[in-house]
């Protein structure tokens, strides 16, 4: 038997609602040629039995993990148990494309390489939203397609493929990563490393359910992102973090103590920043992002994001839960 095209691998942890619209997706693609190979990460939720109800709908091999092990260990248990040519990540909280598979398989037709499908986020109509949530969405889209092709690796994330020998050959993704983010900019970067070029692939876009929905869990994520950073540092040193942040410097004394206004207040901000202070600032944001002015209410928001993702750097233990 032909091996198949490709394996669409799921880390999932507290998806049992998540995943049904992915599966339905999933289940509509214009072509069958692939296998859907969900890891559940500790279930806490009866995704196991989410996944038993499709059973019969999708070509599914299930890897069950009895307790959390974090997405790192998800998506290599997913890599390992896949028999598809080309190996697909797709997060849970995903919506792709009926041409989602097709497309990805097609893009690694012509050339070795990772493919970056990129996510836009599908966010409710809250004051979040209206005054930071879909500005920042779609700067971040457009930043993305603007990347000159050496620095795309940056973009590896939640919708992206790569043949299964190139996997392999890299070792996977770094179980070193247990703070929220950067496991899949390190594998991103070792894939650029290692001479293969990262495309951009506009026409795959996904929809992302699970973005932040207030100002508390954009900015905790951003505490974590922050920490994670610590880890990337560590591993591959100063050069490789100012090549992920392009004309930016990267993390050195006195990065943050820049001269403008803005900055000072970040910078000063990050030094009260925790979980905790995070919650309850991000809340009082959103009630206030309500009445105010939008351009005010968006400095406001930012302000928490922007503090978080400094104090992450700066103060890595305040970030302290584990994904």
């Amino acid at each position: 038997m032909s091996r198949l095209a490709a394996s669409v691998v799921i880390p999932t942890r507290g998806g049992a609602a998540r995943l049904p619209v992915l599966l339905a997706t999933l289940a509509a693609q214009e072509t069958d040629d692939f296998e859907v190979v969900p890891v559940v990460d500790g279930d806490i939720d009866g995704s196991e039995e989410v996944l038993r109800s499709w059973a019969d709908r999708l070509n599914l091999k299930p890897v069950i993990f009895p307790e959390n092990r974090g997405r790192a260990a998800a998506l290599n248990a997913g890599a390992a148990a896949a028999a598809g040519r080309i190996i697909i990540r797709c997060d849970d909280d995903l919506e792709p494309r009926s041409d989602f598979i097709a497309g990805h398989v097609a893009r690694h037709s012509t050339q070795r390489c990772g493919v970056v499908g990129l996510t836009t986020n599908a966010l409710p109509d809250t004051a979040y939203a209206r005054a930071y949530g879909r500005k920042a969405n779609a700067r971040a889209i457009a930043g993305a397609l603007a990347l000159p092709a050496k620095r795309t690796w940056r973009l590896w994330s939640a919708n992206v493929s790569v043949p299964a020998a190139v996997h392999s050959r890299l070792g996977g993704y770094d179980g070193r990563y247990r703070r929220y983010g950067w496991e899949d900019v390190d594998f991103g970067y070792r894939l650029h490393r290692a001479g293969f070029p990262i495309v951009v692939a506009p026409e795959l876009i996904a929809v992302h359910h699970g973005a932040s929905t207030t100002t508390a869990v954009r900015a905790v994520r951003a505490l974590h992102s922050g920490a994670a950073r610590e880890t990337f540092l560590a591993l591959h040193g100063q050069a490789a973090l100012r090549e992920f942040d392009g004309a930016r410097s990267a993390r050195k004394p006195g990065l943050w103590d820049r001269s403008g206004l803005w900055d000072r207040v970040v910078t000063t901000s990050s030094t009260f920043t925790t979980e905790r202070t995070l919650r309850a600032y991000g809340a009082a944001a959103d009630s206030a992002a309500s009445w105010l002015p939008a351009a005010l209410a968006e400095k406001l928001i930012a302000l928490a994001v922007e503090s978080a993702g400094i104090a992450g750097v700066r103060y890595p233990r305040r970030a302290r839960g584990m994904f």
